[in-house]
C-alpha cells in the first residue's frame, strides 16, 4: 500500500515535495528510504524511493518487567504512557520530536541523557539484537535495517522536576520550522557556539537562516528551499573549519540530491 506524502507539511522544516510513500505492514527488508516522524531531515526536491511504518507498529506495552516500544510510535506518546504508568528516564520525551525507530538509529536525547541508557533490544527484519551486540555513541549506532521494536528498563518514579528542566533546557529552541539540531556537538565544544563564533547566527539565504537565538538550528523563514539550506550547511562548515579548525558533522540527514 502506497500513501501520498507532502514532504513539505510533513517534515519538521517544512521543506520537500510531494511523493508516494510505500506503507510497511510487517517486518521485512525496506529497499527505500524510511521515513520516520520527518524531524532531523532535510529532502531534496529529487528525493529517493521512500517508505514508513504502519500503524501496526505504533504500540507500547509492558511485559516480563519491560516496556516494550513499537518503532512508528511518537515521542509524545512514549511520554504519555510512562507519566500515566509512573516509569522514569522518558521525561525528555516532551522536547524530542520524533518515532522511536528513528531516535533509537541515531541515539538521540539532550546532553548525558541518551536514548540507549536504558535499552535492552531492538528488533530489526533479522530479529532482535541486545544492546551489548550494538556499537553506539554520541548520535550514532550501527544499527543495519528497519528498526520495528524496541525494549526497555523499567524504573518505577516519573519525575516532573526533570520535566521542568528538560522544558527549560530546550525553550531556546526556534519557532520557526526547523529539522532540529543541524550539527552535532564536537567533542569538548558546542556547534552553536561555533557558528556564533564564525558569525553565522541569523545569518540567511534566501528564506532559510540560522537562528538568531541559538545558532545550530537552521531554520526556515518561509517558503525556505533545499538549494538554500544547502548552501547554508556548505557555508557553515567552510567558516567554522576556517575560524576554528574543526570540521562540523551533520546531525540533520540530508536525503537525496540537489
Amino acid at each position: 500500500m502506497k500513501k501520498l506524502i507532502n514532504l513539505q507539511t510533513y517534515t519538521s522544516i517544512k521543506i520537500g515535495p510531494s511523493l508516494h510513500v510505500e506503507i510497511i505492514e510487517k517486518p521485512l527488508h525496506v529497499e527505500a528510504f524510511l521515513l520516520g516522524g520527518g524531524n532531523n531531515l532535510l529532502v531534496s526536491p529529487n528525493p529517493p524511493k521512500m517508505a514508513m511504518l504502519g500503524k501496526v507498529f505504533d504500540f507500547l506495552h509492558v511485559e516480563d518487567n519491560l516496556l516494550h516500544v513499537g518503532g512508528a510510535t511518537p515521542s509524545g506518546k512514549i511520554l504519555s504512557f510512562s507519566k500515566k504508568h509512573n516509569i522514569k528516564n522518558f521525561e525528555l520525551m516532551q522536547k524530542l520530536p520524533g518515532t522511536l525507530g528513528g531516535m533509537v538509529k541515531m541515539n538521540a536525547g539532550l546532553k548525558e541523557w541518551e536514548i540507549f541508557n536504558h535499552l535492552v533490544a531492538v528488533k530489526t527484519e533479522d530479529g532482535w539484537i541486545k544492546k551489548e551486540d550494538i556499537e553506539f555513541g554520541y548520535r550514532h549506532t550501527n544499527i543495519k535495517g528497519t528498526i520495528y521494536e524496541a525494549t526497555f528498563e523499567i524504573h518505577k518514579g516519573f519525575d516532573n522536576t526533570l520535566l521542568e528542566m528538560f522544558k527549560v533546557f530546550r525553550d531556546n529552541q526556534p519557532k520557526e520550522p526547523s529539522a532540529g539540531s543541524c550539527f552535532k556537538n564536537p567533542p569538548n565544544n558546542f556547534a552553536g557556539k561555533l557558528l556564533d563564533v564564525a558569525d553565522l547566527k541569523g545569518f540567511k539565504i534566501g528564506n532559510m537562516s540560522f537562528c538568531e537565538t541559538h545558532a545550530n538550528f537552521l531554520v526556515n523563514l518561509g517558503n525556505g528551499t533545499f538549494k538554500d539550506a544547502l548552501q547554508l550547511i556548505e557555508l557553515a562548515k567552510r567558516k567554522v573549519f576556517e575560524k576554528s579548525g574543526i570540521n562540523l558533522e551533520l546531525e540533520i540527514k540530508i536525503v537525496g540530491q540537489a
